[in-house]
């Protein structure tokens, strides 16, 4: 049973920084590209931040300059440092394991969720 264990969501007040992690027990991890995905209520799921298997980042513009995600492939870990928080930063936030096998198989696990409040 794979499990992506979140942990870091909290109250935080406008300005401030966050930062959360991801424990996820995969026994080839370095192989899937790790992802922070968030919802606000009322609104759809959306991509934050996600990670390579090589190491290369992506981000979403909202977030571009202020998350920065980082992985431990020798922990199986991920963790996304939150700066400058903003109100519209408020959602849950989940974690996000994928992987492509070479069959072209997609291969995908979900966090159970943690919050984040940025308050103004």
């Amino acid at each position: 049973q794979v499990q992506l264990v979140e942990s870091g969501g909290g109250l935080v007040q406008a300005g401030g920084s966050l930062r959360l992690s991801c424990a996820a027990s995969l026994s080839t991890f370095s192989l899937y590209a790790m992802g922070w995905y968030r919802q606000a209520p009322g609104k759809q799921r959306e991509l934050v931040a996600r990670i390579s298997s090589g190491g290369t980042t992506d981000y979403a513009d909202s977030v571009k300059g202020r998350f920065t995600l980082s992985r431990d492939n020798a922990k199986n870990t991920v963790s996304l440092q939150m700066n400058s928080l903003k109100p519209e930063d408020t959602a849950v936030y989940y974690c996000n394991a994928a992987h492509t096998t070479t069959w072209g198989r997609r291969i995908e696990y979900w966090g159970q969720g943690t919050q984040v409040t940025v308050s103004s």
